[in-house]
């Protein structure tokens, strides 16, 4: 070949090898630009989506938020008569609750999501800030009326998480028998009763010492007034953990902080049940052969005809759960139900119990058939009646229990063939197993209240790519008697939204079907190569994908800087078969990555832009140890990983979550999921993201893992948050996960913040 015609060949070759480079170059200013701008951008361009509701009292009548421009309102909607309006005057409302509280308050995006109409629906009541407040919808004036009522699992306090309460030498307070003769107080760590007029009093326990002392919070009277139960509690090892809060915004030197911790392995307090006969003054230490070694023991509960009382048995491991009954007359224990697993009872999210009848019967939950569902008890024998619900589906939750008509009104995802298996619907069921009925048609997540009377459901449902309908339907018929919005999404498809993708592929055994979702930036062009990134979270308490409608998502100002951001529940998370989320027994290290590594492989097949080459993944908490984990254990398909907050030995973070799923004693397995003992494995690109004053998971786990990378002389990046909690360090935090990926995935220079500049 001449040299010219070489030099032009050469020169194509050079072309078409460089080409994918230049297909795939993102990550400018622009696309930062757009990012930063894009939760502002779209927020607000959805109309009349209802995002909560409640009814008002024993009437037809019903509040709800809607989505409006700008902001939200409260409207109020009567079945009967097929009208809606406005709540309040929004303005006024916002005017005197700015005045009584000295805030600032935005009259279309209120601080508040739930109200109570109360006075004859003259008033409101609602939760802002730390307290809860009352308006008058006549003369707008607003007052304080005491503390906030925390929604939601409560947060972590300096002085608090303590499995069992302090030493107790003395209640202040005593507890008024039914009768109202005689009252039961705690006294030099002992049981004490004495007459309502305080003239007569006497001990019923002697054995109570600082070690091993009666809990005045467990102390519950029987219906007769003539019994008293409750627990003596045995001290077990109380873990301290420390904090320095290097920054304080009140004084220049730090803070040293430090709360009560419990870790797997840790020594528990132990809890023994003692029955005492007030007339003659017996004490009955119930034989703890049915509950020797107990994670926890649930609050007692007499029965109402005082027969027995009750109390549930968490065994250490979580592998044994009774429901124990305890004779009142002669304190003889027997367990009413008996749950056992070869791995794990989920007693977190999977438990359910109701007692018919005064617990002549009890509906039960349990996976023992291999999926979560439904099943009478008769309460005497001890034995299943019969199964209430059943099939390759999940119980996903209880509403209610009829007792006068026998039903069951329940949750469940998978029941639908074809469909999302993790859609809830709504459920009707007789106690029998009968007269099953589907309450939510609609193909969609469903989100259903209940009128006080069950005579009416308010249902709310949507899909990731269709918006919100708010229908309201009878319970007799299943007829809609009221549509009351339909989401309005032009303004925000004109502006460019699109949803993410649903795609679903089979999992590490050929058969079962892993779902996830698929971002793709706003700008995308099908003829570029995108690097790809997963956000995880493999958290076996849970499921994660998002499967209702959302305007916006994180993961799509992430894509628009040059990604595809995905998102998958792979196996050993919940809400599908036993056997599915199994997986993550003692091995929480799995995370699904046999699942998502096939997923991602799929994707890769029908889509030639998905480039599987350049793989990323970020996660918080349990997900930034999953983040983690996949590089140290599939460097082969992982290369760059973003850890923020990691549970990186699940011997150092909190006991409940880990010994749920990793067991106890400890063992083996602990180290074997381990990011600590495992970071010798780090190939890829890393870095560490921790908040010095997390208090859900011990900092000291990240810590360790920057000392063993180290020590192994891996080359890592690390972020320390000053003063930061339990997340990805807020924007900043963000912005370094945006940079990281885009220079190691995009191989771009991210901007340089410095200057205010955005550089290639």
């Amino acid at each position: 070949m001449k040299p010219k015609k070489l030099l032009v060949f050469g020169a194509w070759v050079l072309f078409f090898l460089i080409l994918p480079l230049f297909l795939s170059a993102q990550g400018t200013k622009a696309d930062y630009e757009r990012a930063a701008g894009l939760r502002n951008k779209l927020q607000n361009l959805v109309l009349n989506a209802v995002d909560r509701s409640g009814w008002i009292e024993k009437t037809t009548r019903f509040w709800y938020r809607r989505s409006a421009k700008g902001g939200f309102e409260f409207m109020v909607a009567d079945v009967a008569t097929q009208t809606k309006k406005l709540a309040f005057d929004h303005e006024k409302l916002a005017a005197a609750l700015a005045a009584a509280s000295a805030e600032k308050v935005d009259a279309q995006n209120l601080p508040f999501m739930f109200i109570s109409f109360v006075d004859k629906e003259q008033a409101l009541e609602f939760d802002f800030g730390e307290w809860k407040w009352k308006c008058d919808l006549n003369t707008y004036a607003c007052t304080k009326l005491g503390p906030a009522e925390r929604r939601g699992r409560p947060g972590l306090r300096w002085d608090m998480w303590v499995r069992g309460p302090a030493p107790e030498a003395a209640s202040a307070e005593a507890k008024t028998s039914p009768d109202g003769k005689l009252e039961a107080f705690i006294k030099d760590y002992n049981v004490f009763v004495r007459s309502k007029d305080k003239k007569e009093e006497f001990a019923l326990s002697s054995d109570g010492s600082e070690g091993d002392y009666y809990t005045y919070a467990s102390l519950v009277w029987s219906p007769d007034s003539r019994k008293l139960a409750l627990y003596r509690l045995r001290r077990g090892y109380h873990r301290i953990i420390h904090y320095v809060e290097s920054s304080p915004a009140d004084q220049l030197q730090p803070k040293h902080w430090s709360m009560e911790y419990a870790k797997p392995g840790d020594a528990l307090d132990i809890d023994q049940p003692v029955l005492f006969h007030v007339d003659t003054r017996k004490q009955i230490n119930v034989d703890n052969s049915l509950f020797p070694n107990p994670y926890d023991l649930s609050n007692i509960a007499w029965r109402q005809d005082g027969r027995a009382f009750t109390f549930e048995y968490n065994q250490r491991g979580h592998q044994v759960y009774r429901v124990i009954e305890v004779d009142a007359a002669s304190g003889q224990a027997r367990a009413v139900i008996n749950e056992e697993s070869p791995t794990f009872f989920c007693y977190s999210g999977k438990k359910y119990r109701h007692d018919v009848a005064d617990g002549k019967e009890i509906i039960w939950m349990s996976e023992r058939d291999g999926w979560n569902h439904l099943y009478l008890y008769d309460g005497e024998s001890g034995q299943v009646k019969n199964q209430i619900t059943k099939g390759e589906w999940v119980v996903r939750g209880v509403d209610k229990v009829d007792e006068e008509k026998r039903q069951v009104w329940f949750q469940a995802s998978g029941m639908i063939p074809g469909q999302d298996p993790y859609f809830i619907y709504y459920y009707r069921i007789n106690f029998d197993g009968t007269g099953l009925t589907l309450l939510t048609e609609a193909e969609g997540n469903h989100n259903v209240t209940y009128s006080p009377d069950m005579a009416y459901y308010i249902d709310t449902w949507s899909r990731i790519s269709s918006p919100p309908i708010c229908e309201v339907r009878r319970t007799s018929d299943l007829t809609v008697v009221m549509q009351v919005e339909k989401a309005d999404i032009k303004e925000l498809i004109k502006a460019g939204w699109k949803a993410p993708e649903v795609f679903v592929s089979k999992g590490r055994d050929g058969k079962t079907d892993i779902w996830g979702i698929v971002f793709r930036p706003m700008n995308f062009n099908p003829k570029r190569k995108y690097p790809v990134i997963e956000n995880i979270y493999a958290g076996p308490q849970g499921s994660f994908v998002p499967k209702s409608f959302s305007a916006f998502n994180p993961m799509q100002s992430l894509a628009e800087l040059g990604f595809i951001v995905v998102q998958i529940d792979g196996m050993g998370t919940s809400n599908r078969s036993k056997a599915f989320h199994d997986v993550c027994w003692k091995n929480i290290g799995d995370a699904g990555f046999p699942d998502r590594i096939l997923w991602h492989k799929a994707v890769a097949a029908k889509y030639p832009y998905y480039d599987i080459s350049r793989v990323g993944i970020y996660g918080n908490s349990a997900g930034g140890q999953n983040a983690l984990g996949g590089l140290l254990f599939h460097p082969e398909f992982y290369k760059v990983g973003v850890s923020s907050c990691g549970c990186h030995d699940n011997r150092m973070d909190k006991i409940w979550w880990n010994e749920q799923w990793m067991g106890w004693p400890v063992g083996p397995e602990y180290a074997a999921s381990s990011n600590v003992e495992n970071a010798h494995r780090l190939q890829g690109k890393l870095l560490l993201i921790v908040g010095e004053m997390d208090t859900n998971v011990d900092p000291a786990s990240t810590m360790q893992v920057v000392n063993a990378l180290v020590k192994a002389n891996k080359t890592f990046d690390l972020l320390v948050i000053p003063g930061g909690g339990h997340g990805m360090g807020g924007p900043y935090g963000e912005r370094k996960r945006n940079d990281f990926f885009v220079q190691h995935l995009l191989d771009i220079k991210p901007p340089d913040w410095n200057r205010g500049e955005a550089k290639k």
